[in-house]
């Protein structure tokens, strides 16, 4: 691994802290992206990674990724994050998260740490044993108590504003989603998602996690290799990051996730990528096709009139009619 090759890739960040322990057996990487509007915030996470660099990058994709959030936000805050190498089961003591919060406040609120996968809030009260630029703390300490309920109302609203924009109605009754990750944000969000009458599809890597969630909840469980290929309006990933890439997308059957990507129209080829899908899914999934897959077909034919998938659009079309 180039180690400085990779900080460049990844967002040319501020500051990359490693932090080792071993006595008690700390392994961890702080990571300060941008201060620019004030100090870096983003949580810790605690993952049993496969490498080092796997850690290393998921860290740097993370904290760039905050420094964007507190930028749309409209907060004085810059972007940062931090990741615990270890199994989150079996491998925390207060003596690790005391001694990691030794390392944040060497950096004297450049970075606040919370709570993120893996991670508690008694896992923050240890580091706020420590040093004061930790938030999520319990409300009995004068923090703000566990953070995750408000993370999964945004990705509810979130959700609701695409349902909105894309059917004209928030309503998401006998809507299809599925969730993936059944950690303290998912488990919340699909909460609020039964209130609503969502017909709900679930996965995570933790039996116990599904068996719970499908005691307490209607929902289907599904294999987590399977999760993404369900065929639903709405996929909301609750588990770990970039698990949309090119070798899933082909996999994913979320028809608003294509239509917010053709919408965003950032990349040429994303943007008719996802165009196509959501006709296909359209044709595929819908009751009746006549309306968004018509549509949609149109619309590729229209744009990219000299695609390779011209003849396949108009085999879609003939099919429909």
């Amino acid at each position: 691994m180039k180690l400085f090759e990779t900080i460049v890739k990844h967002g040319e960040h501020e500051e990359v802290v490693i932090c080792h322990n071993k006595e008690v057996g700390l392994k961890a990487i702080i990571a300060v992206h941008n201060t620019a509007l004030g100090p870096a915030l983003g949580g810790t996470r605690m993952w049993n990674y496969a490498s080092d660099e796997d850690a290393l990058i998921d860290v740097l994709r993370l904290s760039k990724g905050m420094t964007y959030k507190a930028a749309a936000s409209g907060l004085n805050l810059g972007g940062g994050k931090a990741v615990i190498i270890g199994d989150p089961k079996t491998q925390k003591n207060e003596a690790l998260f005391r001694a990691f919060g030794q390392y944040v406040q060497s950096l004297n609120g450049r970075y606040i740490t919370a709570e993120d996968v893996g991670t508690s809030v008694k896992d923050m009260e240890y580091v706020y044993a420590e040093t004061r630029w930790v938030t999520g703390i319990s409300k009995s300490l004068g923090g703000s108590g566990d953070p995750s309920p408000f993370t999964a109302h945004g990705v509810y609203m979130g959700i609701k504003a695409s349902v909105k924009e894309k059917h004209q109605t928030d309503s998401l009754k006998g809507m299809r989603i599925a969730v993936q990750g059944l950690g303290n944000v998912g488990f919340h969000l699909i909460e609020e998602l039964s209130r609503e009458g969502a017909v709900i599809t679930v996965s995570d890597i933790d039996v116990d996690k599904c068996k719970k969630v499908e005691k307490q909840f209607s929902v289907k469980v599904v294999e987590p290799n399977d999760i993404m290929s369900t065929d639903c309006e709405v996929f909301a990933p609750c588990a770990l990051g970039a698990i949309i890439n090119d070798q899933s997308l082909p996999k994913l059957k979320a028809k608003i996730a294509f239509y917010k990507a053709y919408q965003l129209n950032y990349d040429e080829k994303i943007t008719e990528d996802a165009l196509f899908s959501f006709a296909k899914l359209s044709y595929e999934l819908d009751f009746s096709p006549y309306n968004d897959a018509v549509k949609a077909f149109t619309k590729y034919l229209k744009e990219y009139p000299q695609s390779p998938r011209k003849e396949e659009c108009y085999n879609f079309l003939i099919n429909v009619y």
